[in-house]
């Protein structure tokens, strides 16, 4: 099957609604400065109204990488599942808007379209609260042969790991992949998610995954090691590309025997970190869909994330295809 797609990205179809915040405003609320937790409808409904003004946009990590391969100049496409709403019309709208596709599912019942809930305190730390809704409920039945078998790579969001049925969609789709000689890579998400599925995890990487996603604090969780270089060699000779980030300290990607560094580019502000993992891994990813090599791969990475964190939101506000030309990318 020909290729359609650089990046197939599943993922949960939420829409982020970012605000500034306070520190005292997290401490009244009860809430850990850069974690993410789940939230129920209620609750949600209640922190929204507490909230500062607020900027709302179509998201989800997965989501946010699509956006980024599309900012690039790339072709992208994004299987979640969205309520039948007004929320859910607006997701699937803005893929299409920036020349993405939404190849999910709709629920047909009165479940609404997931979101998450972002306050950023001054030094641009994101904590965040997500309700997850039609989301959550995603299945094997949502995931489209013909969209796996015709992306370059398959992307999958480690929050999806959480719900049994998503998961049989992970494996859906990376059997797919698999099949139709394509990559699959995994981004881990968050510490939560390892916490609770850490020897599946390990299980599907081994078996599974191609290109490994993870910031220092998830990978050391992953291998329960004291440090990143402890780290670093228990990633070898699992995933067979691991791109591990640590914020202003760059990244280093792993494979095999050879070890990449690559410099974090500096900005004047950071603003919002929300979103930066998730551009990196759209840069990383369209460099491997052009085939560049992997230092390449990891400055387009570097340079998306530049973008993102500054400003509000977790999408490129200035064409990344642009910067890569002014910076030689």
């Amino acid at each position: 099957m020909p290729t359609l797609y650089d990046v197939a990205a599943i993922g949960n179809a939420l829409v982020d609604v970012i605000a500034q915040a306070s520190d005292a405003f997290l401490e009244a609320e009860g809430l850990v400065k850069g974690s993410m937790q789940l939230v129920d409808a209620d609750y949600s409904a209640g922190l929204y109204g507490r909230m500062g003004q607020a900027v709302e946009a179509s998201g989800g990590s997965a989501c946010n990488t699509v956006a980024g391969v599309a900012s690039l100049g790339g072709t992208g496409a994004h299987i979640g599942k969205v309520g039948r709403d007004a929320l859910g019309e607006v997701f699937a709208h803005d893929l299409n808007a920036i020349g993405a596709r939404f190849a999910g599912g709709v629920l047909k019942d009165a479940t609404p379209t997931g979101r998450c809930l972002i306050n950023v305190t001054p030094e641009g730390e994101r904590t965040m609260c997500t309700f997850l809704g039609a989301a959550a409920l995603l299945e094997p039945e949502d995931v489209q042969a013909e969209v796996i078998e015709s992306a370059q790579t398959v992307f999958l969001e480690g929050y999806l790991f959480d719900p049994p049925p998503a998961r049989q969609a992970f494996a859906k789709a990376a059997g797919l992949a698999r099949a139709a000689g394509r990559l699959v890579a995994i981004t881990l998400s968050d510490a939560f998610v390892i916490d609770r599925h850490r020897e599946a995890l390990l299980g599907f990487i081994d078996t599974q995954v191609d290109v490994l996603f993870a910031n220092e604090g998830e990978i050391t969780s992953l291998y329960r090691t004291a440090t990143f270089d402890e780290a670093i060699d228990a990633v070898r000779g699992h995933a067979k590309i691991a791109a591990l980030t640590r914020g202003e300290q760059g990244s280093v990607i792993v494979t095999g025997g050879e070890m990449h560094e690559i410099a974090a580019i500096p900005v004047q502000k950071v603003v919002d970190t929300t979103g930066a993992g998730d551009q990196y891994a759209a840069g990383f990813l369209f460099g491997l869909a052009r085939g560049r090599s992997l230092s390449h791969c990891g400055q387009l990475g570097s340079m998306a994330a530049s973008e993102v964190i500054s400003h509000y939101g977790p999408r490129p506000q200035t064409s990344l295809k642009e910067l890569a030309a002014k910076s030689g990318l």
